[in-house]
């Protein structure tokens, strides 16, 4: 039942409050393979402890409202009791008067009404504050959505990445060995020195070493990401390959003043501390309003079938009686021990820390945006450099290896091409998980990340 209509306030599932996400999504089956970024987000706002603690805040904020509004309302109470009478009454010295009366049931049942008219705005002040915290809270809602959508793509990102460290660590692998066997047979043919095969043997080994580590951190990253989406570490994850084309888009093209004013006004957080502030002096007049008179009307009827008697001595006689009243009641707080003095001063000084709160909030605002601009402009730089750094690391370990196979190469030469070729792989992968990751950061910060952002992660490659 929701007689008071609050529930409307309540999205219905804990993901659902966030732009761009459907009501029914909170169902799912076994996890696809590969697993796509979409349905790991959905996982984690759904099942996150985090954005369900902030559901829960919700439903709690609604049912206060719900708790304010009945206080417009009249309250009616009932009461009925029955029990069974047994009365004595024994005289000294003049036993013809003493009495033992026995009665089986004797009922009373009566009917009561209290309705507040008027209260000097403490029901209106309760219901503001009461609006006010259900609104933070929502606020506080999407803001633990963009959070949980945030940490959930980066350690995504993070566990693609490694996933790609590792492949490339298996390919730089076996690019090793080869090394290492052409060195064997140059060695065995007798046109190069020892030397040269035991240097390919450490490079081999180390790449040996680099790739064991590069799983470790892959399997790491795999159970963090499952952690988000509240699933057990050990359960195993396929995801996609990190797609090599991107288009660095126009999204975040106004100049970081412009965003950083547009999130300190719009992000969720500062929403929810503004609503916080007018939470507080909607209490601080609540609190002044219940130290005022307030005017009731009251009405009341009851019945009994309690016996009667005429006198001492005469036996009692089945009786009915009823009583009824209706009037107003006019309640005037006098004197309070000055609680009601220092009750306002209370909320008042939560007042001033609710805007203190805000203006921290504001600032930390305006600091994340600042910083997430910054990692997305170098992300976006970057993209072109590695692409160049990893287009020459190729060339230059080709131009090596034929010049190692026709003997005018030293093994120096291919190893230092082979080595330069891996951290080109790494850092063209951590260059395009860091742009995607970095993206979906932004947006985050400045409160504006929604389904639609994994939609625009399908960009097209570059010709």
């Amino acid at each position: 039942m929701d007689p008071l209509l609050t529930g409307g306030s309540v999205p219905v599932t804990a993901a659902a409050a966030l732009p761009g996400i459907g009501a029914g999504i909170c169902t799912f089956g076994p996890l696809a393979s590969p697993l796509p970024l979409q349905d790991a987000v959905e996982r984690a706002l759904c099942n996150n402890p985090k954005t369900r603690e902030a559901w829960a805040q919700v439903k709690i904020q609604a049912a206060g409202v719900g708790v304010s509004r009945a206080a417009y309302l009249p309250t009616v109470s009932a009461t009925w009791q029955g029990v069974r009478d047994d009365t004595a009454t024994n005289v000294t010295g003049f036993p013809q008067y003493s009495s033992d009366y026995r009665t089986s049931v004797l009922k009373t049942d009566s009917v009561s009404l209290n309705w507040v008219l008027y209260d000097f705005g403490g029901r209106k002040a309760a219901l503001a504050n009461a609006t006010a915290l259900l609104a933070a809270a929502r606020a506080s809602e999407q803001a633990a959505l963009q959070t949980a959508f945030a940490n959930v793509a980066k350690d995504y990102y993070a566990a693609q990445a490694a996933q790609g460290a590792f492949v490339a660590s298996q390919e730089i692998e076996r690019t090793a060995s080869d090394s290492f066997k052409a060195a064997t047979v140059r060695v065995d043919k007798g046109i190069a020195p020892i030397t040269d095969e035991l240097q390919a043997q450490t490079s081999w080994a180390e790449a040996v070493v680099n790739r064991t580590k590069a799983q470790g951190d892959w399997q790491t990253a795999l159970g963090t990401l499952a952690s988000d989406m509240d699933l057990d570490p050990s359960v195993p994850i396929t995801l996609p390959d990190v797609g090599d084309g991107v288009v660095p888009d126009s999204e975040f093209n106004d100049s970081v003043a412009d965003l950083i004013q547009e999130a300190k006004r719009s992000h969720p957080s500062v929403i929810a501390a503004e609503q916080q502030v007018e939470a507080a002096l909607a209490k601080a007049s609540q609190t002044r309003a219940e130290g005022l008179p307030s005017l009731s009307l009251v009405a009341k009827y009851s019945q009994n079938n309690e016996p009667t008697t005429l006198a001492v001595g005469v036996p009692q006689f089945p009786a009915t009686g009823h009583e009824w009243y209706l009037g107003f009641q006019l309640t005037i707080p006098i004197f309070e021990g000055f609680g009601r003095t220092y009750q306002i001063r209370q909320a008042e000084a939560q007042t001033e820390l609710q805007r203190d709160t805000l203006d921290e909030v504001q600032q930390q605002v305006g600091l994340d945006v600042w910083t997430s601009y910054q990692a997305l402009q170098a992300a976006t730089h970057n993209l072109d450099n590695s692409a160049m750094l990893l287009d020459v690391a190729r060339r230059s370990y080709t131009a090596a290896q034929r010049r190692y196979q026709v003997g005018v190469g030293s093994i120096l030469e291919l190893l230092n091409a082979q080595s330069s070729l891996a951290g080109a792989k790494r850092q063209r992968i951590q260059a395009l998980t860091d742009w995607r990751s970095a993206r979906l950061q932004l947006a985050a910060k400045l409160g504006k990340l929604g389904m639609w952002n994994i939609a625009s992660e399908s960009l097209p490659e570059r010709r």
